[in-house]
C-alpha cells in the first residue's frame, strides 16, 4: 500500500517482522480476478510487499508491481522467489512515476489512499495506462470507516476524511470508463497486522471501451 506518508513510514513499517497486511491476496482481487484477460498484463500501483502482484503472477498474469518503500518492493520480489514466480518491481513515486500509456490489461488498486489532487491525478494515469477494453479494479476504505477506524484502530485505513472513498467519488474520477460493479458494503478485514475487523469499503470495477 502506498500513499501521502513518508517513504521513510512505508520503509519502517515493512521492516517489521512478517508482512504488515499478510501474504494471502485481497479477497476481492480474488473474486474477480478471473474477469481479466487470461495471461494479460496486469499494473499494481502502492502494492506494498507484493502479496496481491504475486498472486496474480501465480495465476498466469505478467505482473508490475509499484510502491514507493525500497523495502516493500525487495520483500514482493522475495515473495515472489518464494512461490517461484517472477514479477517486475518498480520503485518509485506514483505521484511522479510515469505509467505507460496504452500498456495493461488491468490496473489493480487496493487500499491505496491520497489526497484529493493527487489521487486524481493517479487516477487518470491509471485510466490512460489501460489497453482497450482493460479493467481497472479497486478496493478503498470508504468515508464511513473512519468511525469505524476510531472504534477499532486494528481495521486500518487513513483518519482523514478527504484521503477516503465514496461511490461518487470513483464515478467520478474514472467517468470515461464503463461502470461494471460498484458497491460500498461493510466487511471484515483479516489482512496481516493493520487491516483486521469490520471496515466499510468501496469496491468497483471499470472498463476501458
Amino acid at each position: 500500500m502506498s500513499g501521502p506518508l513518508s517513504t521513510d513510514f512505508w520503509n519502517s513499517r515493512y521492516s517489521e517482522e512478517g508482512f504488515a497486511y499478510g501474504e494471502q491476496p485481497n479477497a476481492f482481487l480474488t473474486a474477480v480476478a478471473d474477469q481479466i484477460k487470461p495471461h494479460g498484463r496486469v499494473l499494481l500501483p502502492g502494492d506494498g510487499e507484493g502479496r496481491n502482484g504475486v498472486w496474480l503472477a501465480q495465476q498466469g498474469f505478467d505482473v508490475t508491481t509499484v510502491d514507493v518503500s525500497d523495502v516493500g518492493c525487495k520483500k514482493a520480489l522475495d515473495l515472489s522467489a518464494k512461490h517461484g514466480v517472477k514479477i517486475e518491481a518498480v520503485c518509485a513515486d506514483l505521484t511522479t512515476w510515469q505509467m505507460p500509456i496504452a500498456s495493461f490489461d488491468a490496473v489493480v488498486s487496493i487500499f491505496m489512499h491520497f489526497m484529493p489532487l493527487q489521487r486524481q491525478a493517479l487516477h487518470t494515469k491509471m485510466r490512460d495506462a489501460l489497453k482497450a477494453e482493460g479493467l481497472l479494479i479497486i478496493e478503498a476504505f470508504e468515508r464511513a470507516n473512519l468511525v469505524l477506524r476510531m472504534q477499532n484502530p486494528s481495521v486500518g485505513g487513513p483518519d482523514q476524511l478527504d484521503m477516503l472513498f465514496s461511490e461518487q467519488i470513483l464515478t467520478a474520477d474514472f467517468a470515461p470508463l464503463e461502470t461494471r460493479y460498484l458497491e460500498s458494503l461493510r466487511t471484515r478485514l483479516d489482512e496481516g497486522h493493520y487491516h483486521v475487523g469490520e471496515a466499510k469499503v468501496v469496491r468497483g470495477i471499470f472498463q476501458k471501451s
